[in-house]
């Protein structure tokens, strides 16, 4: 297991990818796999960027591990900011046009559909939220 602690700022999202993307790199991780996993990367870490402490800030540590047979990767993201757990809003309805869905939400559904698997806790005042992808379709 690799891990990296990082302030909590958007700023540092390009050491996030980078971090993760040298991990992914070494087991062949295909490009369509590598591409989503970013994509849930960027959604993950700037929403806990943006929403999970006060003006005071805070870091997210991040573990990056390659589970069992190592043909997928577990992404773990632990922070002490405010309780939320993004799994227990609603859906978005997408079958409506932008211009009528309500805001939000969008980037945790394409997360939760290009996931293998996505779960969340809140363990001794932390944020804990796992994402598991296949690194081959």
């Amino acid at each position: 297991m690799k891990e990296l602690r990082l302030e909590a700022d958007p700023g540092n999202l390009t050491k996030l990818l980078s971090f993760v993307t040298a991990e992914l790199e070494k087991k062949n991780c295909s490009p369509k796999a590598g591409m989503q996993i970013e994509m849930a990367l960027e959604e993950v870490f700037v929403n806990i960027a943006q929403y999970a402490y006060d003006a005071g800030g805070g870091d997210v540590l991040v573990r990056v591990s390659f589970p069992g047979d190592e043909a997928s990767v577990e992404i773990t993201f632990i922070d002490s900011g405010q309780p939320f757990n993004p799994l227990e809003k609603p859906d978005p309805d997408i079958t409506l046009s932008a211009e009528e869905r309500q805001i939000g939400g969008l980037g945790i559904w394409l997360v939760k559909e290009n996931m293998d698997l996505v779960q969340y806790r809140n363990e001794n005042g932390k944020n804990i939220l796992t994402i598991r992808r296949k690194l081959r379709d």
